[in-house]
Formats: C-alpha cells, sequence, structure tokens
C-alpha cells in the first residue's frame, strides 16, 4: 500500500440521520461494504470490495438539516492549514479537534462557502 502524498483528498464522509438507508444505498448502487468503526462510536466504515483499507466513513447525524457528504485533505500541520485557509479567503467552520485514537481534524469553507474537512491521522 502506498501513503497518500499531503494536499490531496484522501478521505469522505457521508453525513446523514438515516446511517442504515445510506448504507443499504451505497451498498446497493456501489457495491461499498460497512463496518462499525471500533474507535469512533456512531461511525461506520466504508471500503471498497477488493480493498482492505477504508476510504470513508457515514457519521450517524441526529439532524437532518445537517446532512452533506464532504471530502477530506490530508495535511501535514491542521493549524497551519486553517491559518492559511483564513488568509486566502476561506473560513474556519469548524476549529480543529483531537480525537481519541489521535486523528486531528478541522472543517473549513472556501470563499463561496464550500464546505470541506482537512485532516492529520493519529500516530
Amino acid at each position: 500500500m502506498t501513503v497518500p502524498a499531503f494536499n490531496t483528498v484522501t478521505w469522505f464522509q457521508v453525513d446523514t440521520d438515516a446511517p442504515a438507508e445510506a448504507r443499504r444505498f451505497y451498498g446497493d448502487v456501489f457495491g461499498w461494504q460497512f463496518t462499525i468503526d471500533p474507535d469512533e462510536d456512531g461511525y461506520d466504515l466504508i471500503g471498497y470490495p477488493g480493498d482492505d483499507v477504508p476510504k470513508g466513513g457515514i457519521f450517524h447525524q441526529s439532524d437532518a438539516s445537517e446532512n452533506r457528504a464532504m471530502f477530506f485533505v490530508l495535511v501535514e500541520d491542521v493549524d497551519a492549514t486553517c491559518a492559511q485557509t483564513e488568509k486566502a479567503g476561506g473560513k474556519i467552520a469548524l476549529p480543529p479537534v483531537d480525537a481519541a485514537n489521535g486523528l486531528r481534524f478541522a472543517y473549513l469553507e472556501d470563499p463561496s462557502g464550500n464546505r470541506f474537512g482537512i485532516f492529520k491521522p493519529g500516530s
């Protein structure tokens, strides 16, 4: 397995208040496979047939108004990327968060208001 390059889209997330329906839909349409994330309650990992590494996730959202699909960019430094986003005219929608497994992430918006995520995996 090759390690993805920094500053590339390497993860996606579907936020939904109907995770069972999302699993059924994406499984039926694309053949995606799902497993419960052992490190994160309310999160399903998405894998592709024949691939042993998850490529995305389904976040169990409680509010239907928050349903969306987002891409995530792998970065070397979440805080520095947040600062660069603001300098370039974007916004920080969710400041950096540290997950229990060491993952650090944030949600950003480009100048048009498109939301996306950035992350650095835990060690």
